[in-house]
């Protein structure tokens, strides 16, 4: 039997910025140093259905945007470690973002790939970024409430991994 020759060239860390997310995030940097790969980064702000409408009708579409925004850019602070103040060019906030990772891992040498804050539904944000970026691997962390807990209100990780074409990686919180 000829095993397959295993090419991990794009990364995908898809992140929610919690503690679980965090602990994935060594594996896909290991990971990503290993096989020289490309780690993009992915946090997804979760619209909850039906909420805009509710919302609307406390303030304005305009406001609601506005907070909306201010959010999307907290992720993308969060992530880089940083307030930027300038939306200068990628490269910069790659490049910050490298330095950061890198002085929490020196070990590890990775690439780094995007950052690709989307909002909505993360299952479906993360497999639309799979198709349309072609990753190769998917690592994401979870919160590990127990069997009960994700038979009943299901888990992105698994929704993700049951949906997705490529390879996800699930890192579990150790207890």
């Amino acid at each position: 039997m000829n095993l397959p020759d295993i090419q991990i060239r794009k990364i995908l860390y898809a992140t929610d910025l919690s503690e679980s997310a965090y602990h994935a995030f060594a594996y896909a940097v290991s990971l990503a140093s290993r096989y020289g790969a490309e780690l993009s980064m992915l946090p997804v702000i979760e619209d909850i259905p039906d909420f805009d409408t509710k919302v609307v009708g406390y303030i304005s579409q305009q406001g609601w945007d506005a907070i909306k925004q201010k959010h999307e850019d907290e992720a993308r602070t969060s992530l880089t470690g940083k307030l930027i103040q300038s939306r200068g060019p990628i490269e910069d906030l790659l490049g910050q973002l490298s330095h950061d990772a890198r002085g929490n891992f020196p070990e590890q040498a990775f690439k780094t790939g995007e950052i690709l804050v989307k909002r909505g539904n993360p299952v479906e944000q993360i497999l639309a970024q799979v198709n349309e970026k072609d990753f190769d691997l998917i690592v994401l962390g979870t919160h590990g409430q127990g069997a009960f807990a994700d038979a009943m209100l299901g888990s992105t990780a698994r929704r993700v991994r049951r949906r997705c074409p490529k390879p996800v990686l699930v890192v579990r919180l150790p207890e």
